[in-house]
């Protein structure tokens, strides 16, 4: 059997071949990321054979400058290290994980860069946090009487101030250069008010050493803008300082951190039924209450951060510290997320810090003036160029760099109150490669080499240490396709500090399955591996299909089941074809089992909780810039007589069955049987067992199901309920009482090595949940119908009054997660 004990899963080899595959921009704007693994991720207990060693890297050294100053170059000098007091012999993480010990001399480096460069930052910026407060020394900062601003552009000769203030002439607004490339300018006030108004357009003009000038918006800029009645014109920096009085104030606390987050991704942009681009106003009106009344209690948004080619998705960021001005002003981002957390909602945001945009007339690009790494922010050279996603690549070794990029994770905290981050595409960041054309087998080889690119890491490390002392309750999660060991553990084990990584092999298997094997040909085995393959200790948030399977090109889930169907047969006015039956049947099953065996949390992209048709294709030239396939169909789940709200339903009830039994927060996971002739998986999570059923045509009566705890079961929840589209197969008033199976604490003598077992009615292609009744001396009426129906959430879905009497789980609700989990079962 199998079980979350499993500290490694053993892959096969050569199951992970990384190809390009294109992303929304892939026939938009020419970017291509590389495939999540189609097959098993993570490294085996056993380390393969012929280890490597890890040769010498460049070790950074001692900037000597004084405590105030504002820029320090780090050099490959091998000159004085500093002094670090810490013990680095004892790595935590080898001893979770003894496999990683031929590994031992990486880890001691990489957490002595870590180390040092800390060390570094402390002794000349004060502490870590103060360092990250860069925003409030570069770019454009208010002082009495003043204005000030600051940038860093260490090759140029000579530097002004330009905007709509002085008629964009800067002749008397030139700035002054320190001696580590810092150009800075006092603006004093006019009549008492700023020089510079508040929402006026402003730029910095600086000189190249060929002699010639040019425009460029300010790096650390908080707004920038377009002329909307110019097509694709350029983009100019906004001087951000609104009076107090039209300055948002934040009315509500952020909600507490989550035991298991169930997340909901989302695009602002495309979330209006209307072929426009929505506001953040309106996404806080319109959406914000769909996604509570679903369930979740996460939202991540895309695309926050400028990009100045909305087909990009959000992905090539031109402007880091500036809200992405498409959909509203920062006050109007501030609205959005104090309405949810009004709502009990928090809030991440993608943060796209693994690359920037190639832009260079509004993009952070257009500082680099052909000056060598150590004055830029950007790798020179090929290593300074990603050559599948057409964009800059950061050189996380310079100080300003760093600067830069903690002070932007800090600008989002404080400013905006966000609740943590998804870090796009840390694959990339992580090694040397960026997984372009390499196959991650599981090898530990992989990782831990000279491919491994250490400044990043040592910048991830840097990022999650900031993050924690500045919001201990933030959620931070790893978009990573390789599965390094030891990304979701704590920095002070050695790890790399986040909490969550995305469990990205389990979208693409679903996509392989639906695209390429019928039903009678899908792998119990197989799914069921691929779902648990996961670190032991390291948590994952599972997704069936994020905006990845979505976009233009490609389908999504209930697309690829019902396709043309979706157009003709989601009528409740007509019976359901078998096309439509499977589809709405099988998307419902897919995305709970993903949800309920995938992960430690859950995610799903905007639209696709209802089976959202087609796919996104943003404005762009091939499409005549339309918009008609960049928004979301609210009017679909809306429509009472259509089959989309059955899927909706189920949706919501299946992230009510973890608000109310906390099951992805426990740590007992056994799958006691998977059966390939009958297509059902059989699992415990917490004290609830699940039934799959995925035979196309197989119902069975009396089916036996093992499980830990003997006593009274019943109905949860179940996919075939006629409130989510189903037959009404499976009766909620029935009790089903357990049997005791063989010798006790002999497993080898139980049922499927369960030590109780009772029957129930498994319809083919349904997926019932159980739990355990504690019995009471007065069992009433009301305590024989407590499973999820429409009937229990349809008007309490805002409330947490919904009861399940005498209800036994794990997690919060007072029974602890098991710790005696038995051995895995090689399938």
């Amino acid at each position: 059997m199998y079980s979350s004990r499993n500290l490694l899963s053993v892959p096969a080899p050569g199951l992970c071949t990384q190809v390009p595959r294109r992303d929304s921009s892939s026939a938009l704007s020419g970017r291509s990321v590389t495939s999540q693994p189609t097959g098993l991720i993570f490294g085996p207990w056993k380390l393969l054979a012929n280890a490597i060693n890890i040769s010498p890297l460049p070790i950074i050294t001692t900037p000597k400058v004084g405590r105030s100053s504002l820029s320090v170059v780090l050099t490959g000098d091998n000159s004085t290290m500093v002094n670090v007091e810490e013990d680095i012999d004892n790595i935590g993480l080898i001893s979770l994980d003894p496999g990683l010990e031929p590994y031992k001399d990486h880890f001691k480096y990489r957490m002595k860069r870590y180390l040092d460069q800390k060390k570094l930052i402390e002794t000349h910026e004060g502490s870590l946090e103060e360092f990250a407060l860069g925003y409030s020394k570069f770019g454009f900062n208010r002082e009495e009487g003043f204005i000030v601003y600051r940038e860093w552009v260490p090759a140029a000769q000579e530097a002004e101030v330009v905007g709509d203030f002085n008629g964009w002439d800067g002749v008397n607004h030139k700035m002054e250069k320190n001696q580590f490339g810092v150009w800075s300018i006092r603006i004093p006030d006019s009549d008492g008010n700023p020089a510079i108004p508040h929402a006026s357009r402003v730029k910095v003009r600086f000189k190249h050493s060929n002699e010639v000038w040019v425009d460029r918006i300010p790096a650390w800029i908080n707004y920038a803008t377009q002329d909307p009645t110019k097509f694709a014109a350029p983009y100019d920096g906004v001087y951000w300082d609104p009076p107090p009085s039209e300055r948002y104030q934040f009315k509500y606390p952020r909600p507490p951190k989550p035991q298991a987050p169930r997340i909901y991704e989302a695009h602002v942009g495309m979330s209006s039924s209307e072929s426009r681009i929505n506001t953040y106003r309106e996404f806080a009106d319109d959406v914000l209450p769909r996604i509570k009344a679903n369930n979740y209690n996460t939202v991540q948004l895309m695309a926050v951060m400028e990009h100045s080619y909305y087909a990009s998705f959000g992905y090539h960021v031109t402007n880091f510290f500036a809200v992405s001005s498409r959909s509203g002003t920062p006050e109007d981002l501030k609205y959005l997320i104090d309405k949810a957390h009004s709502l009990g909602l928090r809030v991440l945001m993608d943060v796209i810090h693994s690359h920037a945009s190639s832009n260079v007339t509004d993009g952070l690009n257009g500082f680099d003036v052909g000056q060598s790494s150590q004055d830029s922010y950007f790798h020179t050279g090929e290593r300074g160029y990603h050559e599948l996603w057409d964009s800059r690549l950061f050189n996380y070794s310079n100080w300003e760099v760093l600067r830069f990029l903690l002070s932007n994770l800090r600008w989002w905290l404080d400013e905006f109150k966000f609740d943590g981050f998804r870090f796009d595409g840390v694959t990339s960041m992580l090694y040397h490669h960026h997984g372009i054309n390499v196959t991650f087998t599981g090898n530990y080889n992989e990782y831990y080499s000279e491919t491994t690119d250490v400044d990043a890491v040592v910048y991830l490390m840097l990022a999650n240490y900031l993050i924690r002392n500045i919001w201990p309750d933030a959620t931070v999660i790893a978009e990573d396709v390789s599965g390094m060991p030891g990304l979701g553990r704590p920095v002070s084990e050695g790890g790399i500090g986040f909490d969550y990584r995305l469990a990205m092999a389990i979208p693409d298997k679903w996509i392989d399955y639906l695209k390429n094997k019928e039903d009678e040909e899908w792998s119990m085995k197989e799914i069921t591996r691929c779902l648990t393959n996961r670190r032991y200790t390291e948590k994952c948030i599972a997704y069936a299909e994020s905006h990845d399977q979505a976009i233009v090109g490609d389908k999504t889930i209930a697309f690829l089941l019902m396709d043309k169907e979706m157009y003709t047969g989601m009528s409740c006015l007509t019976d359901a074809s078998p096309v439509i039956e499977r589809g709405i049947a099988l998307h419902k099953m897919i995305h709970f089992i993903t949800m309920a065996l995938g992960g430690d949390g859950y995610l799903n992209f905007m639209g696709n909780e209802f089976g959202h048709p087609e796919w996104i294709d943003f404005p762009r030239e091939g499409n005549d810039f339309s918009h008609d396939k960049c928004r979301r169909q609210w009017n679909l789940v809306d429509t009472e007589h259509l089959r989309y709200k059955f899927m909706n339903n189920f949706n919501r009830a299946m992230n009510l069955l973890d608000e109310k039994f906390s099951f992805l927060t426990s740590e007992k996971q056994i799958v006691s049987s998977v059966d390939e002739d009958d297509k059902v998986i059989v699992f415990e999570r917490g004290d609830l067992v699940f039934v799959f059923n995925f035979h196309q045509v197989n119902t069975y009566e009396g089916y036996k199901v093992g499980c830990d705890l003997p006593g009274k079961y019943r109905v949860a929840l179940d996919s075939d309920a006629t409130e989510f589209g189903g037959l009404g197969r499976v009766g909620h008033d029935s009790d089903h009482f357990t049997t005791p199976e063989g010798v006790p604490g002999v497993p080898e003598t139980n049922f499927n090595n369960r030590p109780n077992s009772f029957k129930v009615l498994s319809p083919a292609r349904t997926c019932v949940v159980y739990y355990r009744v504690e019995e009471t001396l007065e069992e009433t009426d009301n305590d024989k119908s407590a499973s999820l129906t429409e009937t229990d959430i349809g008007n309490k879905m805002h409330s947490s009054t919904i009861s399940f009497e005498g209800a036994s789980s794990s997690g919060d609700k007072g029974v602890g997660p098991s710790k005696e989990l038995t051995e895995t079962e090689a399938l």
